[in-house]
């Protein structure tokens, strides 16, 4: 693995998109220099050795020119919420359907310059409940400022307050090159 130069050296690792704290990741993404040319399943194979149980490198292929995180161009993430009961569940659907119903939906986030409004709806690109109301899969279009899925559930009890409390089950599932006509997301590597 490369190094930078200095006092105190670190290693070369890039890390691109990663998932907001409080979430899961079944798609997580870096770029790692090194100082020789290496088979990237050899590195593969040293890098899942050398990771705690759980997690796992999939696949390492040789960058290609460009910035990875410009390939990170949409997500799609799985909410699911626990212990609902029908009504509840069919409040998911109602506030699910009113966030799509609407040209706009703000909601307001601390950054580290202070509060900061932006449009959650212009970055939802496909939304369906499954499973009754009790999970949500969303297709999420990387914006500036970057819209989590905490957002759009801000978002969505803003249209219907009395959307369940508890903090659903949060999973990113894919992320990868946008296809906004089909709203599919693809492996950014193929």
């Amino acid at each position: 693995m490369a190094y930078s130069g200095g006092f105190h050296p670190h290693p070369k690792i890039s890390y691109a998109n990663a998932a907001p704290t409080g979430t899961a990741s079944e798609a997580e993404f870096f770029e790692i220099s090194l100082t020789r040319r290496v088979d990237p399943a050899a590195v593969a194979a040293a890098l899942d050795q050398a990771l705690p149980p759980g997690i796992d490198i999939l696949e390492a292929v040789e960058a290609e020119p460009g910035a990875l995180a410009d390939r990170l161009q949409g997500s799609v993430w799985q909410l699911t919420f626990r212990d609902l009961d029908d009504a509840a569940a069919a409040e998911v659907d109602r506030a699910l359907a009113a966030l799509l119903a609407a040209d706009v939906a703000e909601v307001t986030r601390m950054t580290k310059t202070g509060p900061r409004t932006f449009d959650t709806r212009s970055a939802v690109v496909r939304a369906a409940t499954t499973d009754g109301g009790r999970q949500v899969e969303l297709v999420l279009r990387h914006t500036t400022p970057a819209v989590r899925p905490d957002d759009v559930l801000n978002a969505m009890r803003t249209l219907a307050p009395s959307l369940p409390v508890d903090p659903p089950l949060t999973v990113r599932i894919v992320q990868g090159l946008l296809d906004e006509d089909s709203a599919e997301v693809r492996d950014p590597l193929a």
